[in-house]
């Protein structure tokens, strides 16, 4: 009998931005590729990445992914990337003018939430998001909170 797998991500994900969710709410979602160098897709596929810090932005009708942390490749050498270059999100026209009008509104940024592997491509989930004020922050842990013992009364019943 084979074991079950106890982890929460699908093995595909390489990346996660669990403080995004936190910090943010999340108004809609969009699926961008990613340009990536030779040593850049060797270390994510290694899941040496970093999402914390991330943002998006719009400059001349390109989307930008900014202050993503992809680790230096081990056996790189001297062809090895800079580990904090801003990287082009590949989307459609129609997509990077949708997220640049959403992006005008006040308090609304584009978010790295999650990066995967999709048919062999890197993939980044972005996320046009709304900062939380700290007391929204407070009632989502305190929902959460109600949500868990919900769950573990109704589990002895």
């Amino acid at each position: 009998m084979a074991k079950k797998k106890s982890k929460k991500t699908p093995d595909n994900v390489l990346a996660q931005n669990r403080k995004a969710r936190h910090d943010y709410t999340v108004l809609e979602t969009v699926e961008a590729g990613i340009a990536l160098t030779g040593t850049e897709i060797k270390s994510v596929r290694e899941r040496r990445v970093n999402l914390q810090d991330g943002f998006a932005q719009i400059r001349n009708n390109e989307a930008w992914l900014m202050n993503v942390h992809i680790s230096e490749y081990v056996q790189g050498n001297r062809f090895n990337h800079d580990p904090l270059r801003n990287r082009k999100l590949l989307l459609h026209k129609k997509e990077i003018r949708r997220l640049g009008q959403a992006t005008m509104d006040k308090g609304v940024t584009l978010v790295p939430l999650r990066m995967y592997l999709k048919h062999g491509f890197a993939k980044v989930l972005i996320g046009v998001a709304q900062g939380k004020r700290e007391f929204d922050k407070r009632e989502t842990i305190k929902r959460r909170e109600q949500d868990r013992q919900i769950a573990r009364v109704m589990k002895h019943y």
